[in-house]
């Protein structure tokens, strides 16, 4: 593999450029959880080649759209963080219950044709309670902690006390249901074969698969925005601060 982007963390390539996700989700390539994954390890896996998956980013690149284009590494951490809350927990707490409603409806209807359904459902319950503890504790815990480290950072005063001890330990916390989100994830890709609607699907069903499509996007947005942002400069903020650098 010869392109110059072989050995760019996955993560990277969405860096600024939050169109070129769907490109890499197309390709089935993991750039939130798996986003430190090396571009030509990640298309080895997916059986493509990087000067595929290049091409088809410099596509989009040329291609104007209506897309987000910020570089939040260049935006503070405060500032990150209350976007994450703002955008993509504001969007969960609004879709999650809508597709939730949508998808009991179409269990009733289509179920016996159609058993799979069962287990849809019980993933994706078990997702929704999952995010609805996560978004809390990032909210009430993790974000205003980061808030104040920026705070201070920016004030040139110590770091401030974390009854967690170390910003690390709510980080692992959540990055480990940022996998657990993401196998629920790939268990309902899985069993909806790529969230397509059978033949005898309703309107109801059509929208659920399309809503089920949009919610994976833009978790997958969200998860990177976290994991691969936000995550690693307040741990090393922290450490900064501490050591009296910052």
């Amino acid at each position: 593999m010869s392109s110059p982007e072989v050995n760019v963390p996955v993560w990277q390539l969405v860096r600024g450029r939050q169109d070129r996700a769907q490109i890499l989700e197309g390709f089935g390539i993991d750039y939130c959880c798996g986003g430190s994954t090396l571009l030509g390890e990640a298309c080895a896996r997916q059986g493509v080649s990087v000067e595929e998956v290049r091409r088809e980013l410099d596509k989009c690149d040329g291609a104007c759209g209506d897309v987000e284009q910020i570089d939040w590494e260049a935006e503070s951490m405060a500032k990150l963080a209350d976007h994450i809350v703002q955008r993509h927990h504001a969007y969960l707490r609004e879709q999650l219950p809508r597709l939730g409603g949508l998808l009991e409806k179409v269990v009733a209807k289509h179920a016996q044709q159609h058993p799979y359904l069962i287990e849809l459902r019980e993933v994706y319950t078990a997702m929704w309670n999952e995010l609805m503890n996560h978004m809390m504790k990032e909210e009430l815990v993790l974000f205003p902690f980061v808030r104040a480290l920026d705070q201070a950072i920016g004030a040139d005063q110590p770091a401030p006390q974390f009854h967690c001890g170390s910003v690390r330990q709510p980080i692992h916390v959540m990055e480990d249901e940022h996998e657990s989100v993401g196998q629920s994830l790939r268990l309902m890709r899985q069993l909806t074969l790529g969230f397509t609607p059978p033949e005898d699907a309703c309107e109801t069903y059509r929208v659920l698969m399309d809503g089920l499509v949009d919610l994976e996007s833009d978790l997958h947005l969200h998860i990177h925005k976290e994991n691969n942002l936000l995550f690693p400069r307040a741990a090393a903020a922290e450490a900064r601060v501490l050591a009296g650098r910052a």
